[in-house]
C-alpha cells in the first residue's frame, strides 16, 4: 500500500461552453478497470445522443492501467489530453468522461486538445483533490476518571480522533502516522501515568483536502 497519494474528493461534473459546443466533464474514483468501464458506460447511456463521449482513466499504485478514448474525435485530440491532465495533477484511481454536444463550429486539432484538457482541469477544481495518507488506527482504553483530561489532550493534538466508545471503559480510536506509533504510545503513557491500554488496529487511509 502506498504511504500517500492524490485522488479526487468526490464524484461530480462540470460544464463548459466553448464556441457553442457543450463540454460536460464527468469524473469519479475507480479502483479497478471494471469500475472505470462501468462509469464510462453509464455516462454514454445517459448522454446517448451526444456527439462524443470521450474518456480516460488512470488506475493502480504505479499507474499500471492507463486508457484514453477519443470516441470519434480526431486521433489524439481528446482522450490523451484528458489523461495527461490526470497525470500532471499526479492523481490515481480516477476516471473521467467528457461529453460533447457539437455546436456547429469546428475547433481544429489544437482547439480540441485545449477544450478537452480545460474541461478536465476545471472539473478537478470543481470536485476537489484530496491527499490520502496511510495511517495506523490506535485504540486507547482508559477509565472514566481520565476521560476529560485525555479527550482534551487528544483533541488538541495532531492525532485525529476516529471514534470514541463509551462502554465499561472509554476507548478512543485515533489516526496516527505509521512512523509515530512508538512516540504516540510514549505520549499516552506519560499523559495517563501508564494507566491506559494501547492496542493497534487496522491501517487506513485518511483524506485531507489539497
Amino acid at each position: 500500500m502506498l504511504s500517500n497519494y492524490f485522488t479526487i474528493k468526490t464524484t461530480g461534473e462540470h460544464e463548459l461552453i466553448i464556441d457553442k459546443s457543450r463540454f460536460i466533464a464527468h469524473i469519479a474514483r475507480a479502483e479497478t478497470e471494471e469500475e472505470a468501464i462501468q462509469f464510462i458506460q453509464s455516462i454514454k447511456k445517459k448522454h446517448y445522443n451526444a456527439t462524443h463521449n470521450c474518456s480516460a482513466y488512470l488506475i493502480g499504485e504505479q499507474d499500471q492501467i492507463q486508457k484514453a478514448n477519443d470516441d470519434g474525435e480526431p486521433s489524439g485530440t481528446a482522450g490523451v489530453p484528458m489523461l495527461e491532465v490526470l497525470k500532471k495533477r499526479k492523481l490515481k484511481d480516477v476516471v473521467v468522461v467528457v461529453t460533447r454536444y457539437f455546436g456547429g463550429i469546428k475547433l481544429g486539432a489544437g482547439g480540441l486538445i485545449r477544450a478537452y484538457g480545460k474541461s478536465v482541469s476545471e472539473a478537478l477544481n470543481a470536485v476537489g483533490v484530496v491527499e490520502r495518507k496511510l495511517m495506523q488506527v490506535v485504540h486507547t482504553k482508559i477509565e472514566y476518571p481520565l476521560l476529560g483530561k485525555v479527550e482534551n489532550e487528544f483533541r488538541s493534538s495532531h492525532y485525529p480522533i476516529k471514534d470514541i466508545h463509551y462502554l465499561e471503559h472509554v476507548e478512543f480510536e485515533s489516526y496516527v502516522p505509521i512512523d509515530e506509533v512508538d512516540h504516540f504510545k510514549e505520549w499516552v503513557t506519560d499523559l495517563t501515568n501508564a494507566q491506559a491500554e494501547v492496542d493497534l488496529g487496522e491501517q487506513e487511509y485518511l483524506e485531507s483536502l489539497v
